[in-house]
């Protein structure tokens, strides 16, 4: 299974435009969080139109999952905590987003929304205390923010993980999380794309402007997982601890080099959705 990892889109069209091209290459894309920008100038209900319609356009060609971050917050739960409400319409066109499990072949994907206080963490906790009693052959979790303590987390000066999810990871013991948040770590000293808490692999694509999306691509069925962005392109052994800095690798197989074309050559302005 070849699974894209990409997060902290932030309403920017042209990464979503980039996804879109991407997904033709992959069995499943992720979208671990943060697809808006609190800091736009367009509104948040806006920008999650339109938003919408990419999320149709990655489906209508790969398995989609996503996952809310802390951008995308838009409301209130009963405990008076924040939470996102535009996401969910996405199960109306079969994208599995917050709360969902699904199974995909052999591997079970458990999404987790962003949790802002402890009514959420129970409830996500409760998830994953579900799904661990039916995990199957590989069990993947989506999660905006990386777990606390990694270098995944890590932005140059300090940590911003979840210690929650760093708990949760300990004693559950998933095989991937997949996730974002801290956009520096995959650039910055100290701070990595990949990381291992006990046997399970954590990543975070991190952020950087322009078109192309700093992206993680796990082969499952091949050597591992990559990371490409606009400083290159590193590959981590998962059969192996982390070897820190990963390898970088210039001999990309194809399909992934056609991945990055898109981002070369963008889509004209017409072929967005209305109102992108």
């Amino acid at each position: 299974m070849r699974c894209l990892l990409v997060a902290d889109l932030h309403y920017d069209l042209r990464k979503f435009d980039w996804v879109v091209d991407a997904a033709d290459h992959v069995d499943v894309v992720v979208l671990a969080g943060d697809h808006l920008d609190a800091f736009s100038r367009v509104a948040r209900p806006a920008q999650a139109i339109v938003v919408q319609k990419y999320l149709r356009r990655i489906r209508r060609r790969a398995p989609l999952l996503i996952c809310s971050g802390n951008h995308d917050l838009d409301s209130r739960n009963s405990w008076g905590e924040l939470t996102t409400r535009w996401i969910t319409l996405a199960r109306t066109y079969d994208v599995l987003t917050d709360g969902d499990s699904h199974l995909i072949g052999d591997t079970l994907f458990t999404i987790c929304p962003w949790h802002d206080g402890s009514g959420q963490r129970a409830e996500v906790a409760g998830l994953l205390a579900r799904d661990a009693a039916r995990r199957p052959r590989r069990w993947v979790w989506v999660h905006h923010a990386p777990p606390a303590g990694s270098p995944t987390s890590w932005d140059g000066r300090k940590s911003f993980g979840d210690a929650s999810l760093r708990s949760w990871i300990r004693k559950h013991q998933p095989d991937l999380v997949l996730s974002g948040h801290v956009h520096q770590s995959p650039f910055c000293q100290g701070g990595a794309w990949a990381d291992q808490i006990g046997r399970t692999w954590v990543f975070n694509a991190g952020h950087q402007t322009g078109p192309l999306p700093p992206h993680v691509v796990v082969d499952t069925d091949g050597p591992g997982a990559y990371w490409i962005s606009l400083t290159g392109a590193q590959v981590a052994s998962l059969s192996q601890a982390p070897n820190r800095p990963f390898a970088a690798v210039t001999d990309l197989p194809p399909w992934l080099l056609a991945m990055g074309r898109a981002a070369a050559h963008p889509p004209e302005e017409s072929s967005r959705p209305a109102g992108a």
